[in-house]
Parts: C-alpha cells; sequence; structure tokens
C-alpha cells in the first residue's frame, strides 16, 4: 500500500471467527490472532505474548470463516485502523484492529489443501475469492465503525 500503513503478522488463532452479515448483506468476520516473541535476555530465554483483532470483509470474511480455526497458525497482511464508540453508560472507547487484505495458513509445520472457489458475478464471470488486493476499502454505504454501541471482544 503507498500509504505506509501496511502490516503482516503470523500467529495463532485464539477463537473461531466470528461471521455475521451487515444489513447491506455484506460478511463480516472478527477473529484474534496471538503472536509470540522470544528472545535472549541476561542469559535466559524470555517470551512475550501480543494479541490483535482482525476484521475481514466480504469473500475474504466468508473464505476465512469456513478455513480458519482457533489454534491455526495463520499469516494475516492489512493495514491498522482505530475506531471509536460510546458504551451506553456514555464512556468513550477506542481500539486499533487489522483490516486484514488477506489471510492464509502458515506452512511452516503444517500442509495445506487450495480450493479454489467460484463465485459468479453479475454479468456470470467470476468474482474471484480472497481479499481483493491491497487498497481494499469497506463500502461506502456501510458505517466505518459497524456498531458503536457494541463492544469489542
Amino acid at each position: 500500500m503507498a500509504n505506509g500503513n501496511t502490516i503482516t503478522i503470523i500467529g495463532n488463532v485464539t477463537r473461531d471467527p466470528e461471521l455475521r452479515y451487515l444489513t447491506s448483506g455484506t460478511a463480516l468476520a472478527q477473529l484474534g490472532v496471538a503472536v509470540n516473541r522470544r528472545y535472549m535476555q541476561n542469559n535466559e530465554w524470555q517470551e512475550e505474548t501480543s494479541f490483535f483483532d482482525v476484521v475481514c470483509w466480504r469473500d475474504l470474511a466468508d473464505n476465512v470463516s469456513e478455513s480458519i480455526s482457533k489454534g491455526d497458525r495463520i499469516i494475516v497482511t492489512g493495514r491498522l485502523e482505530q475506531r471509536s464508540w460510546e458504551t451506553q453508560d456514555g464512556d468513550k472507547r477506542s481500539k486499533v484492529e487489522i483490516v486484514a487484505d488477506e489471510v492464509g495458513p502458515s506452512l511452516r509445520w503444517a500442509t495445506a489443501r487450495i480450493e479454489k472457489i467460484r463465485r459468479d458475478g453479475p454479468a456470470g464471470g467470476s468474482t474471484g475469492g480472497g481479499g481483493g488486493g491491497g487498497n481494499y476499502e469497506p463500502p461506502r454505504d456501510e458505517p466505518k465503525s459497524y456498531d458503536d454501541a457494541e463492544e469489542p471482544f
């Protein structure tokens, strides 16, 4: 991406993807990923874990929810995005999420079988599957924060 806001993480899925559909019919999947970092300090191995919330849209959301489950080791590429909301008590909250462009299995310690999905578009052609490229934006007719009243995970 040209804007310099690109992130790639490799980690383990902490919860099964939660798939839902907005009123427009747009698919949205949310999942968590834990990334471990191991390093040597004072001749002892130290380990830290960072947790990330990942958001997937449209075909990518459908494919992720069918293919990925808790415990799987995956690679996620996307962009960081902050969203804000107000609780029912009037408290303001915000969080940073990864909006995924691509999600795939890590093949370092596992194998995977690729199964292409054919989706018929409006003109009868295939629209393809997956993330749709590097400059993906949520649909303009959808609010950027999909449910301000809902607290994140």
